[in-house]
């Protein structure tokens, strides 16, 4: 037991990052916990677990501060490719072929937990460049995180963190910059950043494909259950989802469909 972190207030902290978030503290990962509130303590010169408990339960900036310190957000451009190759060889030919007849060439797509914003970069850059003439889309970005989404907003890209970013999209979609990359205006305006908790629901309906790739390990499975569940209430008929690899909906009582292809393996709402 930690000197700082009692096993009481341990699970106080737990309980309420649990409560707020979904995202799960066990004994396992309780250190990046200890580290996450001495920070704070020492940001807001405080000296007791209790006196920032008494903040954070009045302050809401506050509490959303500290969400976001203990998320992990790694990322990069064009993570787990062959979800990309899945999105344009099946998902786009497929959902083209689908809403096509219906009139509006339109399709949605939600990146959750979408850290810095290379994610819904990368979707935006396949779009352009797969979509045939006349359809349009739209890319929403969220994330629980108000510094990552700054991030995402301003669109720079150190030169290391555009490693993967194939050349021929680096010259199109980015501007050289003094140590780095920024995103050209014209896909920004593509992608729209916002403040979510994947606890809440989003207000997002008829979304074609969401993104919600290794966000759901941090959960529990009651957690797990209520996101997916509004993942459904948010999705169209015949909508696609993608989770992280590592994760799955197998033995979850969900209504989502399992669909391997010749590139990845994701879930489709089928009605």
């Amino acid at each position: 037991m930690s000197d700082f972190l009692s096993d009481a207030d341990f699970e106080l902290y737990r309980k309420l990052i649990y409560d707020e978030s979904g995202i799960t503290f066990s004994a396992t990962n309780r250190s990046i916990l200890e580290s996450r509130l001495k920070e704070r303590l020492r940001e807001k010169k405080l000296d007791s677990l209790t006196a920032y408990f008494a903040l954070i339960t009045k302050d809401h900036e506050e509490l959303k501060t500290l969400l976001d310190s203990v998320t992990t957000n790694l990322t990069r451009f064009f993570r787990n490719q062959a979800h990309f190759d899945a999105i344009e060889k099946f998902v786009v030919p497929e959902l083209v072929k689908m809403r096509g007849a219906g009139g509006e060439r339109k399709l949605r797509f939600w990146s959750a937990g979408c850290s810095t914003g290379e994610e819904p970069y990368t979707i935006a850059m396949l779009l352009k460049e797969v979509l045939p003439a006349g359809w349009s889309f739209e890319v929403v970005a969220s994330d629980i995180s108000l510094k990552c989404l700054m991030v995402g907003k301003e669109g720079f890209y150190a030169d290391a963190r555009v490693q993967g970013v194939p050349e021929n999209y680096l010259a199109k979609y980015f501007d050289r910059k003094p140590g780095g990359y920024a995103i050209k205006d014209e896909l920004k305006k593509l992608v729209r950043f916002d403040y979510h908790n994947l606890k809440n629901d989003s207000g997002l309906r008829n979304l074609d494909v969401v993104f919600c790739r290794n966000v759901l390990i941090y959960f529990d499975e009651a957690a797990q259950k209520a996101a997916i569940e509004r993942f459904w209430e948010a999705m169209a008929p015949k909508s696609f989802l993608f989770i992280g690899h590592s994760e799955s909906l197998f033995g979850m009582n969900t209504r989502f469909e399992f669909v391997k292809t010749d590139w990845a393996c994701f879930y489709r709402k089928f009605i």
